[in-house]
């Protein structure tokens, strides 16, 4: 049985326009400069908090731009110009995963429980996933904690799982969990800084991340390599 956990924003979803929006809006509230769409970008995969010490510094408004972010968050993502989609060729993946017996599934997201829940929710996901962890259940990657919980929850070996994700804190929160690290090459963070913070490979689309599972259930997750 192996063990394939999910980061959600840049890996399975494409939400980078209501993100930097969402920021924007939290920054403006506040009377401080919106940082650059790169520097939005590169703290994605935090939890809030996290986030926006690292935009901000510890002394800065954290839990106030925090609270603007949320709140600007669902305003937002009613408007169909911030529609965030599937990235191409995912949600085919998980159809495809979950039917197998050999596969169990998770998600381990900076996202809060809501937002996790009404993406399965829209795209009818519900009952695919053995384990879903979110910013409410656990501290912010690149602590291992909330991937230790996954495979505490779905029974799995270190190493018959693999974490795969986009930013170099899905990465790091992998190899410190002894769990495989792939990254995928379409989200957030380059994948130089995939390969630097622990991944064994990078993918470039959902073909590739495909064909490399179909080696893992072969070989077993640790046995990953390059292709």
């Amino acid at each position: 049985m192996k063990l394939f956990v999910f980061d959600v924003d840049g890996t399975l979803v494409d939400s980078q326009h209501l993100i930097v929006a969402a920021q924007g809006v939290a920054f403006a509230e506040h009377g401080i400069a919106a940082p650059s769409r790169t520097e939005s970008l590169s703290v994605v995969g935090l939890s809030l908090p996290q986030a926006f010490k690292r935009l901000v510094g510890e002394d800065g408004p954290v839990e106030g731009l925090s609270e603007s972010y949320k709140r600007a968050f669902n305003v937002l993502r009613l408007d169909p110009s911030y529609e965030e989609p599937l990235f191409p060729g995912m949600g085919d993946l998980l159809a495809r995963l979950h039917l197998r017996d050999d596969v169990r599934l998770g998600i381990a997201t900076g996202k809060a429980r809501r937002g996790v829940d009404r993406l399965i929710e829209t795209h009818g996901w519900q009952g695919w996933f053995a384990t879903t962890q979110t910013a409410d259940d656990a501290p912010s990657k690149p602590d291992p904690a909330m991937l230790l919980q996954a495979m505490a929850e779905a029974d799995a070996r270190p190493d018959a799982t693999v974490m795969i994700g986009d930013t170099t804190y899905d990465m790091a929160m992998a190899v410190s969990a002894g769990a495989a690290a792939v990254g995928v090459g379409w989200g957030y963070h380059p994948a130089g800084a995939l390969f630097g913070a622990g991944a064994v490979t990078v993918v470039d689309d959902a073909k590739a991340l495909a064909d490399l599972f179909t080696g893992a259930l072969r070989t077993g997750a640790d046995g990953i390599a390059p292709v």
